[in-house]
């Protein structure tokens, strides 16, 4: 059950508009189902005074109206309640007495009318569709002073919760605050209007939230909007210093023609002008250097050896998410490397990597702050990534990615414990469905490095086989890894006899590997072991993988400004599902 609160100024307006046809969804037998004395007049079903409802609709509204006009100039200008009151598709019809208690229950504990209080403001519960209500009240008291209404939306929010548990509903999660600002019906319905997949503001959402991502200048990170395609407007103090920015989408106009701008902090309670500049100042990542951390192997392609170094990386986070509460910045990382590989990852597993960057966003942001945090490293490797340019073409096939996304999706489970810990619902969950996003496509990412390694498992000597298998069994007795030709043990087989020849004790490493994190989230142990392995060992995760990249592709630069070839601007025509090539023209 989900409470929607919006203020206005015209009592009349609203009842036209409850009790017409509706603007996008068809308006069925609009009538009251609640009032706050219960004998309010109803012009949908009430004829029996006047059989024009425009008689009765002016009737109700004067009624409505009675003790703002009373107050005169005490009334506050904007003294329209709205509360809009909508059950979850998955709950039982609800009947209209059910709906007469919601729209009592929720105006008492707002404080718009308190249970038992004579002088509480005039209300009425409007029900012109199966699945919800709105309640529209005026906010004068009868002793005409102002109802006290300090933190509606929570309490609203609250009291939903308690009839969910009370009615055997479905129980949502209760939010806290930090989550981003919703579009608005006017923005939703002006994006169908347009062909658009999603409303605007979800659109910059993520194209500021990408172009942050491993920036490490307040200057790169107004380039990268630019460069993404956006409109950006920097609000500028007298001295010259920048005070904040507005972000607009290419041909995203108002009914004068003018952009459409959203200022930052509209967008995320984290991406003001602002909290950007705290990020950058406290995260500073090297903008010189950012493969100092990938291995120098020479024979790896940028991206691979970028994706490796973020995975070890990675790894590093998932066990800082098992501590206090100085995690909660390496969160904030996470967030960053995801939409760093979402970014530049190959076509086929892009849509799930941008569906969990987009899940994650949420997970960042609780009222948790660490007083001292580095996440240097992470935001480094994100930058690492993003310079080192697209995995499409560039020598990497799949291998790297599939060891990298195996790895977020144990830290995507490790920010849901913590987040659970802590009693951070909507964040924990957006947390598993992180991971679940993350799950698809690491499949679609290990299938065709996964058939590979198999087949090398199954060209080794019997012998070989053999020993590798007991070396298994007895570093993973409890997992019931099976010695007898399958798929995973062939894989992991062949994984500790390439690390062997390379001159790595079989043994030590898979203990090495296994002591690294805890397995019990793991989906299949055999496939986080296989990469952790290949990366301890530096073998190629896949044969194509040690490959340099193909003749005429553009190197990465240490230049703050260099930007992946495989990065597609951040519009809506460029979100899973849409046809890139309506992505709108760079200004």
């Amino acid at each position: 059950m989900v409470p929607k609160i919006r203020r206005g100024s015209r009592t009349h307006g609203l009842l036209v508009y409850l009790y017409g046809p509706g603007k996008r969804d068809e308006h069925i037998d609009p009538h009251l189902v609640g009032s706050w004395d219960g004998f309010a007049p109803d012009p949908g079903r009430d004829t029996s005074a006047d059989p024009d409802p425009k008689v009765t609709l002016a009737r109700l509204t004067a009624a409505l109206d009675l003790r703002v006009k009373q107050a005169g100039d005490r009334a506050p200008a904007k003294h329209v309640w709205h509360c809009s009151v909508r059950a979850d598709p998955g709950d039982r019809m609800l009947t209209d007495a059910e709906w007469n208690t919601v729209a009592r229950r929720l105006v008492a504990a707002t404080g718009i009318a308190p249970e038992g209080d004579p002088d509480g403001c005039r209300w009425v519960a409007v029900r012109h569709a199966d699945d919800h209500i709105h309640i529209l009240a005026t906010m004068v008291r009868g002793d005409l002073r102002r109802p006290r209404m300090n933190y509606d939306f929570k309490k609203a929010q609250a009291e939903c919760r308690r009839i969910e548990k009370e009615w055997n509903l479905r129980q949502l999660n209760s939010g806290d605050g930090t989550g981003s600002k919703a579009p608005t019906s006017a923005e939703r319905f002006k994006a169908e209007r347009t062909g658009r997949p999603e409303p605007s503001r979800e659109t910059l959402r993520e194209a500021v939230r990408q172009s942050l991502a491993g920036a490490a200048t307040e200057e790169e990170f107004f380039t990268r909007l630019r460069e993404a395609g956006l409109r950006v407007k920097v609000r500028h103090a007298p001295s010259g210093d920048a005070l904040g920015y507005n972000v607009a989408l290419p041909g995203d106009r108002n009914r004068n023609g003018e952009p459409v701008w959203y200022p930052g902090s509209k967008l995320a309670p984290d991406l003001s002008l602002p909290k950007i500049r705290l990020r950058l100042a406290d995260d500073t990542v090297d903008q010189t250097a950012p493969s100092a951390t990938i291995s120098s192997r020479p024979d790896w392609s940028p991206p691979a050896r970028a994706r490796r170094s973020a995975a070890g990386i990675a790894e590093r986070a998932a066990v800082l998410l098992d501590g206090g509460d100085e995690a909660a910045a390496q969160l904030v990382g996470v967030g960053e490397l995801l939409d760093a590989v979402a970014q530049t990852s190959p076509a086929a597993t892009r849509a799930e990597l941008a569906a969990a960057a987009r899940e994650f966003e949420r997970a960042t942001r609780s009222h948790v702050r660490a007083e001292r945090a580095d996440t240097r490293a992470i935001r480094s490797a994100a930058r690492g990534i993003i310079q080192a340019g697209g995995a499409l073409g560039r020598g990497e096939d799949g291998g790297t990615t599939a060891m990298l996304v195996s790895t977020l999706v144990l830290v995507a489970l490790a920010a849901s414990r913590w987040h659970s810990a802590r009693g951070h619902a909507q964040q924990a969950h957006a947390s598993r469905q992180t991971a679940e996003h993350l799950r698809i496509a690491y499949h679609q990412a290990a299938t065709t490095p996964m058939r590979a390694l198999r087949d090398q498992g199954r060209a080794l000597p019997e012998a070989v086989r053999r020993t590798h298998e007991a070396t298994i069994r007895a570093a993973l007795p409890q997992q019931g890894l099976r010695a007898d030709g399958t798929t995973k043990t062939d894989v992991l087989a062949a994984t500790l006899a390439q690390a062997e020849q390379a001159g790595h004790g079989p043994e030590a490493l898979l203990q090495r590997a296994i002591a690294m994190r805890e397995l019990d989230t793991a989906e299949d142990v055999n496939d986080v072991l296989v990469w952790r392995l290949r990366r301890l060992a530096q073998l190629p995760a896949h044969p194509a993988e040690a490959t340099q990249p193909q003749a005429g592709t553009r190197q990465p630069t240490a230049s703050t400004n260099d930007r992946t070839s495989n990065r597609t601007a951040p519009t809506a025509a460029a979100r899973p599902g849409s046809d890139p090539r309506t992505r709108p023209p760079r200004r």
